[in-house]
C-alpha cells in the first residue's frame, strides 16, 4: 500500500537537512545514509549517496529518473551468483 497523498513522500530529516545544506554551499561530496526508506526527491539529482545494504556501502548517483522511488531500490541487498549447473552436480 502506498503512502497517503495527504501526508506526502517519506524523506529522513537528517537526509534532506544534509542534501539541502550541500546545494546551499554547492559541495558534491558522497552522503553515507541508512535511511532506504526514503523517497528520492527533485533536491537530490546529482548527489551521490552511499546506501547501506546490510553489508556495505552501495554508492548511487541519483540521476533524474530516480525522483519518486526509494532509495534502497539502487542498493541490492542480495548477491546473484546464477544457477548451479548440472555438470557440477553430476561430478
Amino acid at each position: 500500500m502506498s503512502r497517503s497523498l495527504k501526508k506526502g513522500p517519506y524523506i529522513d530529516e537528517k537526509l534532506l537537512k544534509k542534501i539541502a545544506a550541500m546545494n546551499k554551499a554547492g559541495d558534491k561530496r558522497v552522503i553515507r545514509t541508512w535511511a532506504r526508506r526514503s523517497t528520492v526527491s527533485p533536491e537530490m539529482v546529482g548527489h551521490t549517496l552511499a546506501v547501506h545494504n546490510g553489508k556495505q556501502f552501495i554508492p548511487v548517483y541519483v540521476s533524474e529518473n530516480m525522483v519518486g522511488h526509494k532509495v534502497g531500490e539502487f542498493a541490492l541487498t542480495r548477491t546473484y551468483r546464477g544457477h548451479t549447473s548440472r555438470v557440477g552436480k553430476k561430478k
